[in-house]
């Protein structure tokens, strides 16, 4: 008898994905809906949560607290990649998709948004995405 490794289904990931990107992009644009105490952190958060369902598409046989570690060291990276000002990045920066992708200064509240969402999209990966087929 063959056993069946657990997998991500691809298409709740990208729906996952899509979804957490116009909540981000919502959180930005309609930022008198949320709690004024949060500032721009929800929209972190949400970034972080869109790396982990993306990542997930890639790595569908990953195991949930693999892709959340993988997915927090990417947040980690970009955000510790802030403190690094070559023209080149101010300049890709400077261009909204680039500055959405990329962001534009340091912040170590930043990394406590990224935890956050990381975590929660590991809480929904292991109990909405990740299942045998």
């Amino acid at each position: 008898m063959f056993l069946v490794k657990p997998e991500r289904r691809r298409l709740l990931q990208v729906g996952a994905t899509v979804a957490v990107i116009a909540l981000g992009l919502a959180s930005r644009a309609y930022p008198q809906f949320l709690p004024a105490a949060l500032g721009k952190y929800p929209g972190d958060a949400l970034w972080a949560m869109m790396i982990v369902f993306a990542l997930g598409i890639l790595a569908t046989r990953m195991r949930t607290w693999q892709l959340a570690l993988w997915s927090l060291l990417i947040c980690f990276a970009v955000e510790f990649g802030q403190l690094v000002q070559a023209p080149w990045l101010v300049a890709l920066r400077a261009h909204p998709l680039g500055h959405l992708a990329l962001g534009s200064t340091f912040g170590w509240g930043d990394l406590i948004a990224y935890t956050a969402g990381v975590a929660v999209a590991a809480i929904i990966d292991k109990l909405a995405l990740f299942k045998r087929r």
